[in-house]
């Protein structure tokens, strides 16, 4: 026993490992619960569905925040929940871009879950990693960091000067590399990402409908849409992940906050889909807490770090402002649902 309660308690990046491994333990029975029972059938979920889903993973992620605050203590409890706030809204932004990719694919509203299953899987992942590396540069190098909070306030800057700008998937040029290196279906086959069909008669064409023609790999519509998600959670991952390395340099704060907050984000879309024109200037605000984030990190230099809770107040404060003041000019407009395939 004494072997398994030394490796349990050896630190791994600031941390016992027993602490990383009851949080993987808990993502991990969230996900299986999530795909194999919840969602065994595929179907199209609805906003009243989306909400509880998405109501459950945000009590879930507050309830670890209150754990963090109890364990770790409230300097560590408002830092996590501060990288919550901003990774959610963040991952509000993800979801105009999910639904134009949805829409661009065809992607039936039956299997979208499960497109957004595996992407949340694979962003997991992909968090993990980047914020590996980052925390290896902030031990390494310190002016990382300076770096970190230039990128944050010029991006805040650039999302108040091209709020409304849209992201382009017919000329993206990973999208066009898919389209002509792979042989796609012309439309979905089931919930299916590969599937096995009769070779084109043509390069760029549809299956053969030859009896003799041998059977190859096809690409659906799913696992390219799979893929450009992926990408984009890389591509907003620039904005978060510094973000929340500007909040606090503690490994386990910043990836806990950061998956708790992805984890519902496949539930958020689904709720948010039908009222995404509701928080039209939230975006503002959002580029205002990423300009004070980063700002934050010069102005230690000036005025010494600021306490935990007061970046909590001004984040809570302005994200809080962004939703009120949307919903209030939006208050007289009719629905606005995102332009989404037909199931």
């Amino acid at each position: 026993m004494e072997p398994l309660f030394e490796l349990l308690s050896a630190d791994f990046l600031g941390k016992p490992a027993w602490m990383w491994l009851s949080f993987l333990a808990i993502v991990g029975a969230l996900l299986a619960f999530d795909l194999g029972v919840m969602h065994r059938d595929d179907h199209e979920i609805d906003v009243r569905e989306s909400l509880l889903l998405s109501t459950g993973y945000i009590g879930l992620g507050l309830a670890f925040g209150a754990w963090v605050w109890w364990y770790l203590g409230s300097q560590s409890g408002m830092e996590y929940l501060t990288g919550f706030m901003v990774e959610k809204t963040l991952a509000m932004d993800n979801v105009f871009v999910i639904a134009m990719v949805f829409a661009f694919f065809a992607v039936p509203r039956q299997y979208q879950h499960r497109v957004l299953f595996w992407g949340i899987l694979g962003v997991i992942v992909l968090r993990a990693i980047m914020i590996g590396v980052g925390t290896a540069l902030i031990t390494q190098f310190s002016w990382i960091l300076y770096l970190f909070g230039a990128l944050l306030v010029l991006t805040g800057i650039k999302m108040l000067v091209f709020i409304n700008h849209e992201f382009d998937l017919a000329g993206n040029p990973i999208v066009r590399f898919l389209q002509s290196h792979l042989r796609i279906t012309p439309g979905p086959v089931g919930a299916r990402f590969w599937v096995r069909l009769p070779a084109p008669e043509s390069r760029g064409g549809p299956p053969s409908t030859a009896a003799d023609a041998p059977l190859v790999w096809w690409s659906t519509p799913l696992f390219l849409a799979l893929v450009v998600i992926e990408i984009v959670d890389v591509i907003f991952a620039v904005d978060s992940v510094p973000a929340i390395f500007a909040i606090t340099q503690d490994p386990f704060i910043v990836y806990t906050s950061n998956v708790f907050a992805i984890l519902g984000l496949r539930a958020l879309y689904f709720a948010l889909a039908a009222m995404i024109h509701r928080f039209r200037y939230l975006k503002y605000a959002l580029a205002l807490v990423l300009v004070f984030i980063g700002t934050k990190i010069f102005a230690v230099n000036i005025v010494g770090k600021l306490p935990a809770w007061i970046s909590l107040s001004v984040t809570f404060g302005l994200l809080a402002a962004g939703v009120l003041y949307s919903l209030y000019r939006t208050r007289t407009e009719p629905g606005e649902a995102i332009r989404d395939p037909a199931p």
